[in-house]
């Protein structure tokens, strides 16, 4: 009994492996299964940034919250610890960047904007540096426009009418110049330079007419190459100031674009197919248009019109032998003749269509590719795999379906393999599964407030009545004077679902957000029809081709380097010091590996921290170099929403530059506000800066001597530079003394960190910028009782710069590594006891985080002194990942 009853145990097992041998086999699914391994070992970051406004005036503060997804897991990520925020000029500079920690996958922090900006089209970019190995195209990047009144006396107005001449585009830009008051600066002399894309393409000089107008004409010859620019002009204003101002040049010429794309890539002979359409003007927008499409015979085929932001589709059943074309009729009555992609004899096609319930996909055959093997299709989000089917085509349709419930929210790429499992369709689509999957609900006691008044806002987050656990961030403002654009907003779907897995620049991002019905539907579809993804590309799946990791997660903040000898071999064993005195006093030493290799990990400090590394090798000697590990800069790349760029950027937020101006001036005569520029009332004669990037506490410059690199050039010590040079001091035992002071040696300060002052040998003059000294009581008593001896400020010619790295030998340098930015409060007033001081905030009220505990949190804060419809937007997430997003509105009177 017992050998009957193992025996069928035993060939069902044998069975059972046979079958999972077979399965393992399977290339295809070697092929899933790298999928999987590359995406566990290669998880991708997503961040978006939650502003507290859509736009900004020179002096505001911009208030920020970022959430970090793991695309793999879906959760808030915990693959990075730092990321960095950065805010980039129209020139693609850098102004700030900001190092923030990432705890679970959130963090927070904030932008002042100082009246030295100017106005103009500003980007706000974050990533880790994780994210730097997939590329710049999935950052977050948003173009935000800065206006400024309350610091500018000169306003520009531009305009642009273009005209062709043969091969070349002729551009005239009409320049008004007013005052903030809106008076012309008539007569006024104006130089200005047109530049395209970095070249200059003329230079001239002009004078203003009675109504601030000059005109500015140019002429693109080459109009494939440069497409876009800048009017760099000088208007010389009665006082003999002279004010730039940099004029965006969005396009040279009003064509427009069109471009056709077939549903899953080809055009196959007798396959119908879906076909999109998109127009794009040069100025990056779309622009609807209407046209024919008809064969190389002249026979029209079908009629289509774009629907929405210059996007549409139309069915094609392409026949053998012809060829096709658009004649298309733009909106100032011009026309165009445009080519449709080649028509293949023969392949396959990929239709998908989304029901209320399904997501139906069906693969069109060629007759003559019928029965030729067997084909694969693929669902996956984030490289996540949600749905394989496979099929021998026994027929040319084969239709498969999945329910959506099965699909999680955002874009879903398809991709259909052949029987060699080469990659021959692929389609996206966007599901609107679950979009919102937190239920957030932000309500008040009362829909009616006066100005001042306390208001106390509820927060609820469930899932499916489920009460959960979250973080959110919350932007109050008044809707009079920071008037919405709903349908350009980016918020965190637009950002985690749609915008951060396409390549290109999406226009009014959250129209498709607003609104769930038919033809929100088929205008998401078209989008997803003309765009392109490559966030994972099959081809480096399926040769196995890794991705190029040139920069690993920052879990924590570390510092480490190499030591050498002179001859740049390793010096191992030896002993490295790593010393600050920024918010107090920090020492610890390390011992180098073998292969000279030192590391201080989990270290915490702040941004612009300096620190001093010394080392001595093995015999404690000091002849070697210390080289630091220093991960290179973001390069920042040309902006992609070019069809953000606003040209007259003042003029577009006037209503709100006019608020915030009364702000401003309300804070100034307050005395709350302090001002960098000059004032134009204030007449002030410029002393150049003999000590422009020194620590001096009293001010660069402001020392009792200061010595320069050139007076540093014939000596090859400090002391030797410094003996005899300075009335008063003297070198004694390597140390510096003044002869008032002849037992107290005098502090040394390298680029703002003080150091004891036997270390003013290992510092070599050829490093200094400048030594600035200080012996009378006025310039040290600054320095308390360090100051005693007298000081020498030493301003090194990198690490008083922007290197942060500067090298001196033997054996010392100073290093400044990017520390972490302590992120500001946002001040909100308390009304308790009546008061008759104006309160003209925009933003009303702004807080990163509210934690809810059993789903519900809740916030309190003053309305402020403008009647209007306050406008309140919550977003925020759990754990898992899931977002919630609410817009909840009350009124002030």
């Amino acid at each position: 009994m017992k050998f009957r009853l193992i025996l069928p145990l035993l060939l069902l097992t044998l069975l059972i492996a046979v079958f999972a041998y077979k399965a393992d086999d399977d290339p295809f699914n070697a092929l899933l299964k790298k999928l999987e391994v590359y995406n566990e070992k290669y998880p991708q970051e997503k961040v978006h940034l939650h502003l507290d406004k859509p736009y900004y005036a020179i002096g505001d503060d911009i208030w920020f919250k970022a959430y970090v997804i793991n695309t793999q897991t879906s959760k808030l990520s915990a693959i990075s610890s730092a990321l960095y925020v950065e805010l980039i000029n129209e020139k693609d500079s850098v102004k700030k960047q900001l190092k923030l920690p990432l705890v679970s996958g959130v963090s927070w922090g904030d932008f002042k904007l100082p009246d030295s900006l100017t106005e103009g089209n500003y980007r706000i970019r974050a990533y880790t540096q994780w994210m730097r190995n997939a590329g710049s195209d999935f950052f977050f990047d948003k173009t935000i426009k800065i206006g400024n009144s309350w610091a500018n006396n000169v306003f520009t107005s531009t305009s642009y009418t273009y005209s062709k001449q043969n091969i070349s585009e002729k551009v005239n830009a009409v320049v008004r110049f007013t005052d903030k008051n809106g008076q012309a600066y008539a007569n006024s002399e104006v130089s200005y330079e047109v530049i395209l894309n970095f070249r200059s393409i003329t230079k001239a000089k002009a004078v203003t007419n009675d109504k601030g107008i000059v005109n500015v004409n140019f002429q693109n010859s080459q109009p494939s190459l440069y497409k876009s620019g800048k009017i760099v002009v000088t208007l010389n204003l009665p006082d003999k100031k002279k004010v730039i101002k940099q004029i965006p040049i969005k396009a040279t010429s009003n064509a427009v674009d069109v471009q056709f794309f077939p549903e899953s890539g080809n055009l196959v002979e007798n396959l119908p197919c879906k076909v999109a359409v998109k127009a794009v003007n040069a100025s990056g927008l779309g622009e609807d248009i209407e046209g024919v499409i008809v064969d190389n015979t002249g026979l029209e085929v079908y009629k289509f019109s774009t629907t929405h932001l210059g996007m549409g589709s139309l069915f094609l059943n392409p026949q053998p032998g012809k060829t096709y074309s658009a004649k298309v009729k733009f909106k100032d009555g011009s026309e165009g003749i445009f080519n449709l992609p080649k028509v293949s004899a023969s392949g396959y096609l990929l239709a998908v269509t989304q029901t209320a319930e399904n997501v139906v996909a069906k693969i069109l055959v060629s007759p003559g590719l019928v029965g030729s093997g067997e084909l694969k299709i693929v669902a996956q989000n984030n490289s996540n795999v949600y749905f394989v089917s496979r099929a021998a085509p026994s027929k040319q349709i084969i239709t498969t379906s999945i329910p959506k419930k099965e699909l999680p929210a955002g874009i879903i790429q398809f991709t259909v393999f052949s029987a060699d499992n080469r990659p021959i369709c692929e389609r996206l689509i966007f599901v609107n599964n679950g979009v919102g999957k937190i239920d957030l609900k932000v309500a008040s006691a009362k829909q009616s407030y006066t100005k001042k008044e306390k208001v106390d806002l509820n927060l609820e987050a469930a899932i499916n009545n489920k009460p959960l656990e979250g973080t959110f961030s919350i932007a109050v403002t008044n809707t009079a004077s920071v008037i919405p654009d709903e349908e350009n907003e980016s918020n965190i779907f637009t950002s985690l679902l749609l915008t951060s897995d396409i390549m290109g620049y999406v226009e009014k991002p959250n129209y498709y957000f607003l609104k769930n019905d038919t033809k929100t539907q088929q205008d998401l579809d078209n989008l997803m029809l003309t765009q392109g993804w490559r966030r994972i590309l099959w081809k480096n799946v399926i040769s196995g081709l890794p991705p190029n990791i040139r920069f690993e997660p920052e879990k924590t903040l570390k510092i480490s380097g190499t030591i050498t000898t002179y001859g740049g071999k390793p010096s191992p064993n030896s002993k490295v010091s790593l010393f600050s005195s920024s918010g107090g006093f920090f020492a610890t030493d390390t011992i180098s590996d073998a292969q000279g290799r030192f590391s201080f990990d989990n270290l915490i400090f702040n941004d612009s921290t300096k620190f001093i590394v010394q080392a001595r090798n093995a015999k404690n000697k000091k002849s070697v170099d210390i080289k630091m590990d220093v991960v290179a800069g973001q390069v920042v790349t040309k902006n992609k929403n070019t069809g953000d760029i606003e040209v007259n950027v003042n003029e577009a937020l006037s209503s709100y530059l006019k608020q915030s101006d009364n702000f401003f001036e309300e804070l100034t005569r307050r005395g709350l506000l302090e001002r960098s520029i000059t004032l134009k009332e204030v007449n002030i004669v410029e002393k150049k800066n003999p000590a422009k990037n020194s620590s001096n506490l009293n001010g660069g410059g402001n020392a009792d001597a200061v010595i320069t690199a050139e007076q540093l050039q014939n000596c090859t010590t400090l002391s030797m530079c410094l003996q005899g040079r300075v009335a008063g001091l003297m070198i004694r035992d390597g140390k510096a003394y003044l002869l008032r002071n002849g037992n107290t040696p005098m502090q040394i300060v390298i680029d703002g960190m003080m150091v004891e002052p036997d270390f003013l040998d290992n510092i070599t003059p050829f490093d200094i910028e400048t030594i600035e000294v200080l012996k009378s009581i006025g310039n040290t008593a600054i320095y308390g009782m360090r100051g005693g001896g007298g000081v020498l400020v030493i301003t090194t010619k990198t690490g008083g710069g922007t290197a942060g790295l500067s090298s001196f030998t033997p054996g010392i340098i100073t290093f400044s590594p990017k520390g972490f930015y302590t992120a500001r409060q946002f001040y909100s007033p308390k009304y308790e006891v009546a008061t008759n001081t104006p309160d003209l905030r925009t933003t009303i009220y702004w807080t990163p985080h509210v934690a809810t505990k059993d789903g519900k949190g809740t916030v309190s804060y003053y309305n402020a002194d403008q009647p209007g419809t306050y406008r309140v937007v919550a977003e925020g997430a759990d754990l898992d990942g899931n977002l919630g997003r609410a817009v909840y509105t009350y009124e002030v009177k």
